[in-house]
C-alpha cells in the first residue's frame, strides 16, 4: 500500500513512524513533513489546506490510502477532496469536522445523542458573555468557538481574564467547570462502527504542577492505572457510539479519528471536548503501544469495513511523551535555533526511546527549530517508572537554546501506580 500523511507536526511524525514499521505499506508519502520524518518518508511541498493540491498530489503518487492529521484541513475539506479523486481517506468530511470545527455545533450534537458534558451557554454579544459568566461564576470555563490551535480556551478564577478572551472571540461558548482528571479516548470510526484505542492522559498547562497558560500540549502517558477498568466500556457506550450514530442520523456520518476529551467527575464521566483527528501529545504514546499494524486499521475506516477488523493488540508496556518547546512557548516562540543530541539519542537510548520531531527543519545541514513545541521525546518501558526514566535521560542528551519542558510528566501515576 501507497500512504499519504497530511501535516508537519509530532503526531504526524507518530504516524509516520508507525506506518514505516507496517510491512504493508510499500511506499511512505509526507506533505509538508519535517526534518524528522524524513527519516522516514518522502516530503513534498503542499498548502495542507489546499483540497485539490492535496488530492492532485495523491493521484500522482499513486496513494492507495491519505491520512489527513491536523484539523485545520479537516475543517477546509480536504478529506472531501481526496475522496471525490477516488481514494480513500482517513479522516472527516468537512461537515462532520465541525465537531471540532465548532464548539457550538458539538454541544449541539451531544444534546441530540444523549451525551453527558458541561452545562454551556453559546454567547455572541457582550451582554451574552456577562449573563453567562455571571450564572456559572469561578473558575471560569471561555472557549473560542472556531479552530484556535489547543489555544482558544481559558481556564481562570481572575473574571477580567475570562472577559477579555471572551469578547476577543466572534461566538464564544462559557461552560461549567468540570472537577475530577482528565482523560484523552480515541476511537477510529467508519461512521457505524467504533473500534476505541488505549486511554492517555495528558498536560495542557505549559509549567510542572499544573501552572502557567494553557499549551497544545506538554506531555502525554498510557497506560492510566488510576482509572476504571470499565472506563474504555463506558465511554464507547454513553459518548462514542451514540455520537457516532447521532452523526450518521443527521446525515453527516463521520469517519476518521473521534477524540473524546473527558473529565472524570464526582458525578460520573463529562465529554470537556471533541476532536476530529489524533491528539498530541497523546497519539505518540497510544500508538507507542499499539502492536497491530497501523495501516489496514486506517484503511478499514476509510473503506467503511471496521467491522470485519480483527480486536486491536497492545503492548503491555507504558509510554510517556515529554514535549521540548522553544523560549517563550506558547507565546510567540523563538525559532532559528539548532538543535544537538539528537544522534546522540538515537545511538544510545533506541529501540525504548526516541525523538519525534513537531516543529523542525534542516537549514545548512543542521536541525533547527521551526515552531512552539519542537520535539516530542517518546519512551517506553515495563511501567510508567520505567519509560519517564527513559524519557527523561533522552530529554537530557537534546541540546536546544533556551528550550522548556515539563520535569513532572507522569510523575503522579507512576508513583501511585
Amino acid at each position: 500500500m501507497k500512504v499519504l500523511v497530511i501535516g508537519g507536526g509530532a503526531r504526524e511524525h507518530a504516524l509516520c513512524r508507525s506506518l514505516s514499521l507496517d510491512p504493508d505499506v510499500t511506499a511512505l508519502h509526507c506533505a509538508p513533513g519535517n526534518a524528522g520524518i524524513a527519516e522516514v518518508a518522502e516530503l513534498h511541498a503542499v498548502d495542507a489546506l489546499d483540497g485539490a493540491a492535496v488530492a492532485a498530489l495523491a493521484t500522482e503518487l499513486g496513494a492507495e490510502l491519505v491520512i489527513v492529521g491536523p484539523e485545520a484541513p479537516l475543517v477546509a475539506g480536504v478529506a472531501d477532496a481526496v475522496r471525490a479523486a477516488g481514494i480513500p481517506c482517513f479522516g472527516p468530511s468537512e461537515e462532520a469536522a465541525q465537531l471540532e470545527g465548532s464548539k457550538a455545533f458539538a454541544k449541539d450534537v451531544m444534546a441530540g445523542a444523549g451525551v453527558p458534558t458541561a452545562r454551556s451557554y453559546v454567547c455572541a454579544t457582550p451582554e451574552e458573555i456577562e449573563e453567562a459568566l455571571d450564572a456559572f461564576g469561578a473558575p471560569y470555563v471561555v472557549k473560542d468557538d472556531g479552530l484556535a490551535a489547543g489555544k482558544g480556551v481559558v481556564v481562570t478564577d481572575d473574571l477580567e481574564t475570562a472577559r477579555a478572551h471572551a469578547n476577543a472571540c466572534d461566538r464564544v461558548v462559557i461552560e461549567e467547570f468540570l472537577d475530577g482528571p482528565e482523560v484523552s479516548l480515541f476511537a477510529i470510526t467508519d461512521g457505524t462502527t467504533v473500534v476505541p484505542l488505549q486511554p492517555a492522559q495528558d498536560f495542557k498547562r505549559a509549567l510542572d504542577g499544573d501552572e502557567g497558560p494553557n499549551t497544545g500540549g506538554m506531555g502525554a502517558y498510557s497506560p492510566l492505572p488510576w482509572a476504571d477498568p470499565k472506563l474504555v466500556e463506558e465511554v464507547m457506550e454513553t459518548v462514542l457510539q451514540p455520537t457516532v450514530d447521532e452523526l450518521r442520523r443527521r446525515g453527516t456520518p463521520f469517519s476518521g479519528l473521534l477524540y473524546a476529551g473527558l473529565a472524570i467527575t464526582s458525578r460520573g464521566v463529562r465529554v470537556i471536548e471533541f476532536n476530529a483527528r489524533f491528539g498530541d501529545p497523546e497519539t505518540q504514546v497510544v500508538l507507542a503501544r499499539l502492536k497491530t499494524p497501523l495501516a489496514g486499521v486506517l484503511l478499514a475506516s476509510a473503506n467503511g469495513t471496521l467491522a470485519d477488523l480483527e480486536p486491536l493488540r497492545w503492548s503491555d508496556d507504558a509510554a510517556v511523551t515529554v514535549v521540548v518547546a522553544s523560549h517563550n512557548y506558547p507565546d510567540t516562540p523563538r525559532t532559528g535555533e539548532p538543535i544537538t543530541g539528537l544522534d546522540e539519542v538515537a545511538a544510545k537510548d533506541a529501540p525504548h526511546a526516541y525523538v519525534l520531531h513537531a516543529g523542525t527543519r534542516h537549514e545548512d545541514g543542521a536541525v533547527v527549530s521551526a515552531g512552539g513545541r519542537v520535539l516530542s521525546v517518546t519512551a517506553i518501558g515495563s511501567g510508567l517508572t520505567e519509560a519517564r526514566e527513559r524519557a527523561y535521560a533522552a530529554v537530557a542528551r537534546i541540546g536546544l537554546e533556551g528550550s522548556q519542558h515539563r520535569t513532572d510528566i507522569a510523575a503522579k501515576a507512576a508513583a501511585e501506580a
